[in-house]
């Protein structure tokens, strides 16, 4: 491999060689699942990557089965060359970018099935056929890898619980490790949603964060859930936001609360800004 670019491989063939030529010499394998369009919160992942193992790979692989038929599968953004560059940078040691036919061959036929914290009403609400696209697809990544450790980052943070939930009860043996959000200066979680944008909705966008900001500050002083997001709702459809929810959850469980004495609470929401879906959460 040229040390100015990193490797990729296609096939599974192939990365199972890789993998097992690293376990011959006792290294720890890190694996940062992604959709590609990297940015700065995937190369925060990596870099977690690095201080937690010996060999990071990063796998690049736009999902069809997590999108909805009236979703943006077809217009994601796709730039692998990019992607390579920014991940050479950030120090991981190999790419994995298969294709659907080598993911979904001729003849696939199983998909997990899930409730728990799948089933919470919040994304599967709006999204319902999307954890079983994203578990089943993550549990064959997590097959192929044979890694030691697997980075998520917290904005899905519905997601996070569903792996986690996932990998306990089918004893996949992985340590799941969610990795904090990254943001922009101004508050806005970084996503590759973001590129969708306008101007004007980039310059709104921060609002999301801030009304959860003042969500948690409403409810650590003592004001009611309901009253706090009631107050958060308002300040979010003001500034242009189609909401599709914004709840407080407990944070390992995903149940709904109604007091602050029931548990840590994770405030989550979903709102669309124009045609661009953002998503977003945070601790109480």
């Amino acid at each position: 491999m040229n040390d100015n670019h990193i490797e990729i491989l296609r096939d599974p063939a192939s990365l199972q060689a890789k993998i097992a030529h690293w376990r011959s010499q006792g290294q720890r394998i890190v694996l940062v699942p992604t959709m590609g369009a990297l940015h700065a919160g995937h190369m925060s992942l990596v870099k977690e990557a690095k201080r937690l193992g010996d060999r990071v790979l990063l796998s690049i692989f736009v999902n069809p089965t997590q999108f909805a038929p009236n979703e943006d599968y077809a217009v994601y953004p796709r730039r692998l060359e990019a992607d390579a560059e920014l991940s050479t940078e950030a120090g991981a040691d190999l790419i994995f970018a298969p294709t659907p036919e080598i993911m979904y061959p001729a003849g696939f036929a199983t998909t997990i099935s899930l409730t728990g914290p799948a089933t919470a009403g919040l994304e599967d609400k709006f999204r319902p056929t999307h954890f079983a696209g994203v578990a089943t697809v993550v549990a064959k990544l997590l097959n192929l890898a044979r890694a030691d450790v697997a980075i998520f980052g917290q904005k899905d943070y519905q997601q996070l619980q569903v792996i986690q939930q996932m990998v306990s009860d089918l004893a996949i043996p992985v340590e799941i490790v969610g990795a904090p959000t990254m943001r922009e200066k101004d508050g806005l979680a970084l996503s590759s949603r973001n590129f969708y944008l306008t101007v004007a909705e980039r310059d709104a966008a921060p609002r999301l964060y801030a009304a959860l900001v003042q969500c948690a500050r409403d409810i650590a002083r003592g004001e009611t859930i309901n009253k706090a997001l009631a107050n958060a709702m308002e300040s979010v459809i003001a500034a242009g936001f189609v909401i599709d929810y914004i709840e407080a959850r407990h944070a390992e469980t995903l149940a709904l609360v109604e007091n602050s004495g029931e548990g840590p609470i994770r405030l989550l929401a979903a709102a669309k800004l124009g045609t661009t879906r953002l998503i977003d959460n945070i601790a109480v």
